[in-house]
């Protein structure tokens, strides 16, 4: 199919980008690499009157560790530059970032696919969704009031809506700490699809023993969630086929196209005891 008709407007400058969406107000829709909106457009499950395209905006595409060694990733810098990324400009303890880059569709969608695009759309099994949440991501936003930063955990509201205002965009994604001892792992029917289940774990170690960690999942909700209960097993001194069994417990995934809650279920205790294993590994 093709997308319904719509103006295209190119944005010279953040600015301008958030000026024209002020002006077009929920008419518009912000296109950067398109791998999910212009899919979504040429199905007709989205139909923006008018495209902002910042493809243009070159200050947007930037990664490296700033002075208080988070690292900060622009919103148009796409899934293969991290990917490829040396470790000197990614910095020492975001490996498990650079590492999930794989799980992303195909290498054509991870050369066109952006950072803040992915995040912005909010897809519940996306990876940079995610990771966001598992390892305290900040999200900054700019709009015509300046520019505000949300934490990962403020930002996803549910199937494909976040805290972003119609007339913000989002210009760069901050990771606080290193996360040498986190994992990312997932399950699809084919490569490249989209996930089944996602899980991530962050694990707190010190002289070898796991003093505690984060749970995180995607797949099983709206949004990608933080588990709890399965966190409480990590700080007790729990396995991790504990955690894992808890995990599944907690959450009431849903019955789809993809598989059944059951399903669901038996993915988690496995994905989760294989994420914390190769945490541990590393």
């Amino acid at each position: 199919m093709k997308p319904a008709p719509f103006r295209y407007h190119r944005a010279r400058d953040v600015e301008g980008a958030t000026a024209l969406l002020a002006e077009l107000s929920d008419e518009a829709k912000v296109i950067a690499g398109g791998q999910s909106l212009v899919a979504m457009m040429n199905f007709r499950l989205a139909r923006p009157g008018h495209l902002v395209d910042i493809t243009g905006l070159g200050e947007l595409d930037h990664l490296g560790v700033g002075a208080d060694g988070g690292l900060r990733i622009g919103a148009l810098t796409t899934h293969h530059t991290v990917e490829t990324a040396p470790a000197d400009r990614l910095g020492a303890g975001f490996g498990v970032i650079r590492d999930a880059m794989r799980w992303i569709g195909h290498l054509p969608i991870r050369t066109r696919g952006t950072v803040g695009g992915s995040l912005a759309h909010a897809d519940a099994t996306a990876e940079w969704c995610l990771l966001a949440l598992l390892l305290d991501a900040e999200l900054v936003a700019h709009g015509p009031r300046g520019r505000r930063h949300i934490p990962a955990g403020e930002f996803f509201f549910g199937y494909y809506t976040t805290a972003l205002d119609p007339d913000e965009i989002l210009v760069e994604i901050v990771f606080p700490r290193p996360a040498p001892h986190a994992a990312l792992t997932e399950f699809a029917e084919r490569r490249g699809d989209f996930a089944i289940v996602s899980a991530a774990v962050d694990l707190a170690v010190d002289g070898g023993d796991i003093h505690g960690g984060r749970v995180a999942l995607g797949g099983v909700d709206a949004m990608p969630v933080r588990v709890p209960a399965a966190e409480a097993v990590l700080a007790d001194g729990g396995s991790f086929r504990d955690c894992a069994e808890v995990a599944a417990s907690a959450v009431d995934p849903p019955s789809d196209g993809g598989g059944s809650a059951d399903y669901r279920k038996h993915l988690i205790r496995n994905l989760i005891e294989r994420a914390c294993e190769e945490a541990m590994s590393r």
